[in-house]
């Protein structure tokens, strides 16, 4: 096990809860540390990448940023699950969708994280990984999602290294195997809780729709993605930690 602080993270474990909620972006972190939870501490900020540690309806809770991409939150997981001792990591993001039937503003919940990244191959595996979520964390997060009456869909969702991708047709092969969403993170946390037999799940807020070209504000995206803080931060309050 590695030691701390980290050369991402100058930190203690006592500074985590068990819980961390993962947005990609720090601004995201800081906006529910200073909204959503009480006598929030800021207890990293190597790279500002921004982690809150405060309480949520009395439970302990942890909001850090994950930055973009699998390799960024590969290496944010990985020493959180490893080295901080943390349990369950929630990421909250923003994600495209691919599915007609998935609207703007709607939350996702991935139950599988399909991927094109290498991430998997570090663990030499005879044969192709399936990252899946945590289903105690899929679902409880899906009843308060029900109880605070959000528009939201469970399924496969693609985390993809490549934001913009050289193959034109891309999007279409995936959308003919029934996925609902792309973003970039999901896939590798996934694999990370699996291999540190920790938990975690993938939801996010659908910020813009590929096939229709609707899309929400850079600020919208920042902001207003309070019904999935809220199912997120539910979640974790609820837990046996």
């Amino acid at each position: 096990m590695a030691a701390y602080p980290t050369p991402h993270i100058a930190a203690t474990p006592e500074d985590f809860a068990k819980t961390v909620l993962m947005p990609g972006d720090p601004l995201r972190s800081k906006y529910i540390a200073e909204n959503f939870l009480t006598d929030a501490k800021l207890v990293n900020n190597v790279r500002g990448v921004q982690g809150y540690t405060g309480t949520y309806e009395g439970k302990k809770v942890t909001v850090m940023a994950s930055g973009m991409g699998i390799p960024s939150i590969g290496i944010y997981s990985w020493e959180l699950y490893n080295v901080f001792g943390v349990e369950n990591i929630i990421r909250i993001g923003s994600a495209g969708s691919i599915h007609p039937d998935v609207k703007v503003r709607d939350l996702v919940f991935a139950m599988g994280a399909s991927t094109n990244s290498n991430y998997a191959r570090q663990f030499e595996l005879p044969g192709t990984f399936a990252p899946i979520a945590d289903f105690g964390l899929l679902s409880a997060a899906v009843k308060q999602a029900e109880a605070l009456g959000a528009s939201y869909h469970v399924g496969n969702i693609l985390s993809s290294d490549t934001f913009y991708d050289a193959q034109e047709d891309a999007n279409e092969r995936w959308i003919k195997m029934g996925l609902l969403a792309i973003e970039m993170e999901t896939a590798g946390l996934y694999m990370n809780a699996a291999k540190a037999g920790r938990k975690a799940l993938g939801m996010f807020t659908v910020s813009d729709h590929i096939l229709t070209g609707d899309a929400l504000s850079a600020e919208e995206r920042q902001n207003t993605f309070t019904q999935m803080m809220e199912v997120a931060l539910k979640t974790a309050a609820g837990l046996d930690q």
